[in-house]
């Protein structure tokens, strides 16, 4: 049976799945030009708790490096700390608590799943996937790895399949897992409402949820009900899931757009500016600062410029989707953002995916580059009120 344990580690599956924690370096020195510039925060610290805890761990991996059970654990919580700081080293070490793993070619299955966690983190969508279906085909009762690749495939856009491994779930006694599977997938395919319905009652159902899973329930009503132009439940799920337990960066990005959407720039900026560790968050505290004016702004462009630059001398290309939103809204470089739009749709297909293709090709005076979006809108069924109007604004047919 589907434990509400088992059901909190698959929601860490689904938020590493989600958005990968890019990472933050410097191409050149960059110097600010007033005193009172907050360059960076400091690296997350975590609380007492979470420290014996990774502490305990590392000890228990550093004595037994091939026990498989303290490996595994012990990446996951580094996986875990990672979502929730920003701090790319973390993904680092998850790495290294897997080395003796890492690179065969059929590990254990409980190390495959994690491996895909964290391939998944980095954005290398079609080896995680690798991973899940090996050990799918190997445990196809392994109810973790089954709603991992539900979700991974969602973000592919492969809905279908992504449908099949959610009934799976409901198959294998997992009730919570399998509905909140569905009602994600079937949000996005033309039963926006009755999955926001389903997920609510189930929600209600489940008085015994755990805090990282309520997070992860809530976060998913709010992102239907904001897809829907219902704002008024949207904020009251973001505000359940902000209180259900610590944010993380992924929560954090999808309320601050949320926010921006609104035109409510200044709770944005109060929201982000503790969190500027993160490029994504970083980037949607500049977008809430040029509307205000904010005298930060300037310096805050600086910054992220250095970052995408550091990026590209890394020769990292996996996360085009924050430096296209830059190039689009905060360097007014339509044409180029266009560029990486596309190139990030290839790799993902979310809805914030789609929305900045349309974006991009509506400022950028190319509406025929918005056509697989389009044509994609279309046989999905995905009701979404702003990309409605992005793609009325581009004289296609409106969803």
């Amino acid at each position: 049976m589907f434990s509400v344990t088992r059901l909190t580690m698959s929601s860490l599956i689904m938020a590493a799945v989600l958005l990968a924690v890019p990472g933050r370096a410097a191409a050149e020195p960059y110097h600010p030009h007033r005193d009172d510039v907050v360059l960076e925060q400091l690296p997350f610290r975590p609380n007492t708790a979470t420290t014996q805890v990774l502490r305990n761990l590392r000890v228990q991996s550093a004595r037994d490096p091939v026990n498989l059970a303290a490996a595994t654990t012990l990446a996951r919580a580094y996986m875990k700390q990672a979502r929730l700081s920003a701090d790319p080293r973390l993904l680092g070490y998850a790495q290294a608590a897997l080395a003796p793993w890492w690179d065969q070619t059929r590990p254990p299955v409980d190390a495959l799943v994690t491996r895909a966690m964290l391939r998944s983190s980095l954005h290398d969508f079609s080896a995680a996937q690798q991973d899940l279906d090996q050990a799918l085909q190997r445990r196809p009762d392994h109810a973790q790895a089954r709603l991992a690749r539900a979700m991974l495939l969602q973000v592919r856009g492969d809905y279908p399949a992504a449908r099949r491994d959610c009934l799976a779930l409901l198959g294998l006694g997992a009730q919570l897992a399998g509905h909140a599977c569905l009602s994600s997938v079937a949000a996005l395919n033309g039963q926006a409402r009755a999955s926001y319905a389903l997920l609510q009652r189930t929600l209600d159902n489940n008085r015994d949820v755990g805090p990282d899973d309520s997070q992860w329930l809530h976060g998913l009503l709010a992102e239907m009900a904001a897809r829907l132009g219902d704002a008024a439940n949207a904020e009251r799920h973001y505000r359940l899931a902000l209180q259900s337990a610590e944010p993380d960066v992924f929560l954090l990005t999808s309320y601050a757009d949320f926010l921006l959407a609104q035109n409510r720039a200044r709770e944005a900026v109060t929201l982000l500016a503790p969190h500027t560790r993160a490029d994504g968050l970083l980037l949607r505290l500049a977008l809430a600062e040029q509307r205000l004016r904010a005298p930060a702004l300037r310096e805050h462009i600086a910054a992220l410029e250095a970052r995408f630059a550091a990026a590209r001398l890394r020769g990292e290309s996996r996360h085009p989707r924050e430096e296209a939103l830059f190039l689009l809204r905060l360097r007014n470089k339509p044409a180029e953002a266009l560029i990486l739009a596309q190139q990030n749709w290839l790799q993902q297909r979310e809805p914030i995916d789609a929305s900045l293709v349309l974006e991009a090709a509506q400022a950028a005076g190319a509406p025929p580059a918005a056509q697989d979006v389009v044509d994609w809108l279309a046989e999905t069924g995905l009701e979404d009120t702003h990309m409605a109007k992005l793609v009325t604004q581009l004289g296609k047919t409106p969803i």
